[in-house]
């Protein structure tokens, strides 16, 4: 990964990224379509690489389900926690290992090693270069089989300019800033201080070698990337109200419109 103190702004609160997912109903849309997808997609045994994936929320999942995982993540701190946790829930035996690694430089896996993999939760935002972004997503590739799914979310560009009006106002007062987030996507001031960049879906689909085959997208937040607080309270208050809601979220979250005007957007593509 460029070189950047985004492993400081995760290391500060490494259980930051383990309870973001399931903090409310707003937060689980993204974990919980992101598990809708994996279960389209992923093969029904293997072995998968999840890359960039943080304090382990995913690949203790997938445990559960019986792949053979191997974590992969760039904050020292995140994966103490995931050793720990993965204790905890008992799935030792399912993951290989846990290391601290980039997403840039996967040169300890050989090519062709796993049935599936995974770069969740936006580890290719973090990554400042657009060539080493490119890179990454390279390295994602080499290691897949022939036939792999190879399974990476990103943030959504527009989604965040949106939401910027209710709550980063300063960042739109400054100009330069701004402009470099609405034209290029890249995000300076991300958390206040560290470097994201924004996707649009077709920037993400472009920026995937030619030997891949594009399967699907999807939007994770969907529709409701705009309000951060309503679907608690329809969990909460009018359940089936949400029940609702999700049904037509799962209906429509691959809808092109969607996909990229969604907070987090998910591409799914095959190894040739």
């Amino acid at each position: 990964m460029a070189k950047s103190n985004i492993a400081e702004c995760y290391g500060n609160d490494p259980t930051y990224e383990w309870k973001r997912l399931m903090k409310d109903a707003y937060h689980r849309l993204e974990y919980e379509t992101s598990m809708w997808m994996l279960k389209r997609h992923l093969p029904k045994k293997g072995t998968i690489l999840d890359a960039g994936g943080g304090p382990g929320r995913y690949t203790i999942a997938l445990a559960k389900r019986g792949y053979k995982m191997t974590l992969l993540d760039y904050t020292p701190q995140h994966i103490s926690l995931a050793e720990k946790t993965i204790l905890k829930y008992g799935v030792g035996s399912k993951v290989k290992e846990a290391v601290v690694g980039s997403i840039v430089d996967l040169s300890r896996y050989k090519s062709n090693s796993f049935d599936a993999v995974l770069c969740l939760g936006a580890p290719l935002c973090h990554v400042k270069k657009e060539s080493d972004r490119k890179k990454a997503v390279r390295e994602l590739v080499r290691v897949a089989k022939t036939g792999a799914p190879i399974i990476v979310s990103v943030i959504g560009r527009l989604s965040v300019i949106s939401l910027a009006l209710r709550y980063w106002s300063k960042e739109i007062g400054k100009t330069a800033c701004f402009r470099d987030l609405w034209k290029r996507g890249d995000d300076n001031l991300w958390h206040g201080k560290y470097f994201s960049h924004m996707f649009r879906a077709e920037e993400l689909k472009k920026i995937f070698p030619s030997n891949v085959t594009m399967v699907e997208m999807a939007g994770l937040e969907g529709l409701a990337s705009p309000y951060t607080k309503e679907p608690e309270q329809l969990l909460r208050k009018q359940k089936k109200t949400w029940r609702n809601w999700l049904e037509a979220h799962f209906a429509m979250c691959t809808d092109p419109g969607v996909v990229d005007n969604s907070v987090h957007m998910m591409i799914v593509v095959r190894k040739k």
